[in-house]
């Protein structure tokens, strides 16, 4: 009877353990990212957060972009914004996703820290995020010109990924 109450112990070390495996898993993560270089962007037209048509990725055909997923409750995306707004002071492209945020939320994250994006789309539900492949925010793609996708990078940005990374996927 008194291994009885050491059940409720040995579920929650079995659930720890799990938790702690599938966190540090980042190897796999990183062969997803990996293994969307190189393949065509989902085709998407998402309503824009100042209204008007919907945003596609037609509409850049021809030319290099990038794609970031955000959110305002997001605070990584809070880290990584400097390094939005620098890309867009270098003369980016880059196209901005609310991902399962509200509108006026999204609006207001980017009027307090400055808006970096060519275009801002939402994502409401998350389905082009899951076309995406993302695990979460923040997420950033370059799109080259014949709508491949040329690099993708998980987690906040940084001088060296932006450097390493984002710029050289563009050129």
């Amino acid at each position: 009877m008194r291994l009885i109450a050491f059940v409720p112990l040995v579920a929650l070390l079995a659930l720890v353990g799990v938790s702690v495996f599938l966190l540090t898993r980042e190897g796999e993560r990183e062969r997803f990212t990996e293994g969307m270089v190189g393949q065509p962007a989902p085709a998407y037209a998402l309503a824009r957060l100042d209204g008007g048509e919907p945003l596609t990725g037609d509409a850049r055909r021809g030319r290099a972009y990038v794609v970031n997923l955000f959110a305002s409750w997001c605070t990584p995306c809070r880290a990584e914004h400097p390094q939005l707004m620098a890309l867009r002071r270098q003369g980016v492209d880059i196209v901005g996703i609310a991902y399962k945020d509200r509108p006026g939320a999204a609006a207001a994250f980017l009027n307090e820290l400055g808006d970096p994006f060519t275009d801002v789309a939402l994502d409401p539900e998350g389905r082009f995020g899951l076309e995406l492949g993302i695990t979460g925010v923040p997420e950033t793609f370059v799109i080259g010109p014949d709508g491949v996708i040329r690099a993708a990078y998980r987690g906040p940005l940084t001088e060296e990924v932006v450097r390493d990374t984002i710029l050289p996927a563009l050129n």
